[in-house]
């Protein structure tokens, strides 16, 4: 590991960030990113697997025929993964997530029926008190417009029927629910005009700001704007 990394990974977990979660719309880029910091931080690294879905395909084909039962298998192939982690995971000094446990609800509130919706959640609330929050997590906001061209540009046939009404819907939906979340330390990060991926810059500069304190809710601003 890079010196310079290994000092970044040192400042994080001195921080008591070791359970890092990375959320954030379809399309926003969270998985690219919880692998890029495990590439180059080490630690582990809990993946979304939303390809075990069987009725993701059919939900974006139509949706008020299969959302529910999406729902609820996203609902619990997420706790079963979450159970799943053994003792030596649970304990590992950085553990980073492309998920929030709780992002079930969000799809929920804006996919299901007001009769789906009171069942998913009798069943959601008695999960979601068996899950710890994360240490800290990241919310990756990007606009409609922003989101609806990184789906396009990455090709995933079952993705093409979403549109942009859609994701415009779905990100008030994240706003909504990261704007009064409450489980622990939320950074906030904008990334419509931001490269994680391709440039290191912008990545170093992001894991730096998660070596410094991160209160309650807040925004994370570039070292090369006027903090």
């Amino acid at each position: 590991m890079d010196a310079s990394y290994a000092d970044i990974r040192r400042g994080i977990l001195e921080r008591g960030f070791g359970r890092i979660a990375i959320e954030g719309s379809i399309g926003v880029g969270k998985t690219s990113l919880a692998r890029l910091i495990v590439k180059r931080l080490g630690g582990r690294m809990v993946e979304d697997r939303v390809d075990d879905n069987p009725f993701l395909e059919r939900f974006y084909e139509d949706a008020g025929a299969y959302a529910f039962q999406a729902q609820l298998v996203f609902l619990m192939n997420r706790y079963k993964q979450q159970l799943q982690l053994n003792q030596r995971d649970l304990f590992a000094d950085l553990v980073v997530f492309d998920y929030v446990f709780a992002r079930d609800r969000i799809f929920a509130n804006v996919n299901l029926s007001d009769d789906e919706l009171a069942l998913y959640e009798r069943v959601a609330s008695e999960l979601e008190a068996k899950v710890n929050a994360p240490d800290l997590a990241i919310y990756l906001q990007a606009s409609g417009q922003v989101l609806f061209d990184r789906i396009q540009a990455r090709g995933r046939d079952f993705e093409r029927p979403l549109s942009r009404d859609y994701l415009d819907v779905l990100n008030e939906a994240f706003n909504h629910f990261f704007f009064n979340y409450s489980a622990g330390p939320l950074l906030v990060v904008n990334t419509d005009a931001m490269d994680f991926v391709n440039d290191e810059r912008h990545f170093v500069d992001l894991l730096t700001r998660l070596t410094e304190p991160v209160v309650n809710t807040e925004f994370y601003v570039p070292s090369w704007e006027d903090r």
